[in-house]
């Protein structure tokens, strides 16, 4: 069994290290980078979700996606195309219907922030403020049911704008529980490395 980590955007791979460290699995785990899935390509989350796939289906056994944010939309997104392949899944602060307002504004404070605040995650700062306006119409809401495999919800306590969202994941998805990690904000595998990979160990120990 493969596990594949999905950060955030304004995150890099390595936002998972401690994660990973801190949890035992039988197979192996990998954190896969967003922003060289979209090198030389579009910057659309249509390009983003193929190339994920491409990385996905190149498993031959089955995996387990974890995933924050984009990175949890992106694992949601795979598992409902591919029940199949998908045998658990984590989702952290994620969203299952795009706030459309909530990105447009994100967008307007993206383009007042300096180009260097993005190089630092491998992203040029146009690619981030495109990559974000494709994903304004994004709804799973009818598709949720094709979800077959256990699914573990995770949000942080003070993670306002996902904490809704995430509670309503669990009325959608039938195999499916909430974790809320106390005395954290949305960037739980940074904030709470430890509190999120005792979390994990539980949900991968009755997986595997």
């Amino acid at each position: 069994m493969k596990y594949l980590y999905l950060h955030g955007l304004g995150q890099k791979p390595d936002s998972w290290d401690r994660v990973i460290k801190e949890t035992k699995v039988s197979g192996s785990s990998a954190s896969l980078s967003l922003a060289e899935m979209l090198e030389g390509k579009a910057a659309t989350y249509r390009e983003l979700y193929t190339a994920f796939s491409e990385e996905c289906n190149k498993e031959n056994d089955e995996i387990v996606l974890c995933g924050l944010s984009l990175g949890a939309v992106l694992a949601l997104n795979y598992a409902i195309d591919h029940p199949d392949k998908v045998k658990a899944l984590v989702l952290i602060a994620a969203q299952y219907k795009m706030p459309e307002k909530l990105l447009k504004f994100q967008n307007m404070l993206f383009r007042f922030m300096p180009n260097a605040t993005f190089k630092q995650f491998g992203f040029k700062k146009a690619d981030v403020i495109s990559l974000c306006g494709t994903m304004a119409e994004l709804d799973f809401r009818d598709s949720l049911c094709k979800v077959s495999c256990p699914v573990l919800i995770v949000c942080g306590e003070k993670d306002n704008t996902n904490k809704k969202s995430s509670k309503e994941l669990v009325s959608y998805l039938g195999n499916s529980c909430y974790r809320e990690l106390l005395k954290t904000g949305h960037e739980a595998n940074i904030e709470a490395p430890e509190g999120l990979a005792a979390v994990l160990q539980r949900f991968y120990d009755n997986v595997e």
